[in-house]
């Protein structure tokens, strides 16, 4: 304590590893001042869920604050590029769509490109290309292409956008090396008790297996499911999402990669679920994310095994989980990052995201040892929000469909939804109004993809579009179309952009 204010925050102890755990270490290691001690608590008995191998462009910033060389970084991940998801099969069987990264075309005269397409729609041009053919991540992903976009903002390859598809595990070994060689020091035992003061309620550390004790001041909770420190030691309540999203298993399994990757996630909806596809540079990653109450557990397995593309490369495994979220992911002196504060399918690739939204809120709102409830507040307010705007896009996928054929996709068909949605699918219907509210993940254009694609065709569009000539906006939509297509032609193949830059060393599959 000096000049009255409360003492620095001096050690900081994290539980659990994983993707969580030593993306919040490596974090803390590069970007908190000198003075604090950083000690990582894991098991290697207990493991990691280490499905999440698609991850959405906000990573790229956790990357660069860390200082970390993309290409090192992709070498020792195996991973590849991504531009954005396919959709098979969600508005109806047989269909498909994508949801790029990046933008649609260019606004002309303060009127978003969408709205001129749909009008130009509205008018039939006979020679109108559906909106995908208007983005170069979308067009350069149904070739199977890829370059690093351009700085200059004139250039049409400003508009790429990108992501990655990565090994969990190697993710998590990668950092923990970048991590240890910054000062982190990991611990190894498996958490029998936590200590609290009798006054506070606050954590003061955590008992290991052999009687040892961890003591620290802050505490992140990245225990995964169980949730060992906020929801067991603190007793925060969980909100259960299950009304909305009724998925609560999954299997998972890798397979012998087949071709070259293609620079997208693949997500194809399912009699009770749907199925992700992931590439990697040395395998595929499998999963059938499905409610128990419409499909049995074998069935489930079975289905996965029967859309891979390539050998199964082991058994699949098996996840138990419920949608929601903690009432509270910071409460008294400890913060739960990733599944332990709360979960979301990963249908557009979130996990990541919501791990490192945590991750730079703590940053900025780190505390002193007086862990003042304005901060706290603060921080269970924006990432509260995150999760409730990232559940309302996710049901959207579910409740736009067509599909009749089976009880799981009627019940998500004809499901009320949250109010919040209703109220931008009720802004989309009408005149195509497509809002970005303050710090929200998804943009207009990752919307109008998915509103599109799901076959929800608003009634009208922006009047001010309607003032355009039409002649002159056709003439400026097949520029903006030509443009796109010369430059995603002129993209190295994907395989080879790998090969040139960033290959991984040759492993083995399994």
């Amino acid at each position: 304590m000096t000049d009255g204010q409360p003492g620095r925050v001096t050690r900081v102890v994290i539980v659990g590893g994983g993707t969580a755990g030593w993306m919040t270490a490596a974090a803390l290691s590069r970007l908190v001042p000198s003075g604090v001690s950083v000690t990582l608590v894991e098991s290697e008995e207990i493991g990691t869920v280490g499905v999440g191998e698609a991850t959405i462009p906000s990573l790229l910033d956790y990357n660069r604050m860390l200082g970390i060389d993309e290409d090192a970084f992709v070498r020792a991940t195996g991973a590849t590029f991504k531009l954005g998801i396919e959709f098979r099969d969600w508005t109806r069987a047989g269909e498909s769509y994508l949801h790029p990264f990046g933008t649609h075309g260019r606004d002309i005269e303060g009127v978003s490109f969408h709205q001129l397409w749909l009008r130009q729609a509205a008018l039939s041009q006979a020679d109108l290309s559906p909106i995908g053919d208007y983005c170069l991540s979308a067009v350069a992903a149904r070739r199977g292409r890829f370059t690093r976009p351009s700085a200059n903002p004139q250039s049409v390859l400003s508009t790429l956008f990108y992501a990655f598809h990565f090994d969990a595990a190697l993710y998590a070994r990668f950092l923990r090396d970048l991590s240890e060689r910054d000062g982190v020091v990991r611990v190894e035992g498996r958490v029998t008790a936590v200590d609290r003061n009798g006054e506070t309620g606050f954590i003061e550390a955590v008992r290991l297996e052999g009687d040892r004790r961890v003591e620290g001041e802050l505490f992140i909770d990245c225990s995964g499911f169980r949730s060992l420190l906020l929801g067991d030691a603190l007793g925060v309540p969980f909100t259960s999402w299950k009304q909305w999203l009724p998925c609560d298993r999954a299997w998972a399994v890798p397979s012998e990669r087949q071709g070259p990757p293609p620079p997208y996630t693949r997500a194809t909806a399912d009699t009770a679920g749907w199925r992700w596809r992931i590439p990697l540079q040395h395998r595929t990653g499998n999963g059938y994310v499905y409610s128990s109450a419409h499909i049995d557990d074998d069935d489930a397995r079975l289905a996965l095994l029967a859309g891979l593309e390539g050998r199964a490369l082991g058994e699949p495994r098996q996840l138990r989980f419920e949608a929601g979220r903690r009432d509270r992911l910071w409460d008294r002196n400890c913060v739960a990052i990733g599944l332990s504060g709360g979960f979301l399918e990963p249908l557009e690739s979130t996990s990541i995201h919501l791990i490192q939204s945590g991750i730079t809120r703590l940053m900025s709102l780190f505390p002193d040892l007086g862990f003042g409830t304005t901060e706290v507040d603060e921080y269970n307010r924006v990432l509260l929000r995150d999760y409730e705007q990232v559940r309302d896009f996710i049901i959207l996928h579910y409740h736009a469909t067509e599909r009749s054929d089976s009880p799981f996709w009627d019940h998500c068909r004809t499901m009320s939804i949250p109010a919040s949605l209703s109220t931008k699918l009720a802004l989309w219907s009408g005149k195509a109004r497509v809002f970005r509210e303050q710090g929200e993940l998804f943009t207009p254009d990752g919307w109008i993809a998915v509103l599109l694609g799901q076959g929800i065709r608003p009634t009208s569009f922006d009047p001010l579009a309607a003032a355009l000539p039409p002649e002159e906006t056709a003439r400026f939509m097949a520029h903006v179309r030509e443009m796109i297509d010369k430059t995603a032609a002129a993209m190295p193949r994907h395989e080879d952009f790998i090969t040139q830059h960033c290959a991984a060393p040759l492993r083995r599959s399994a």
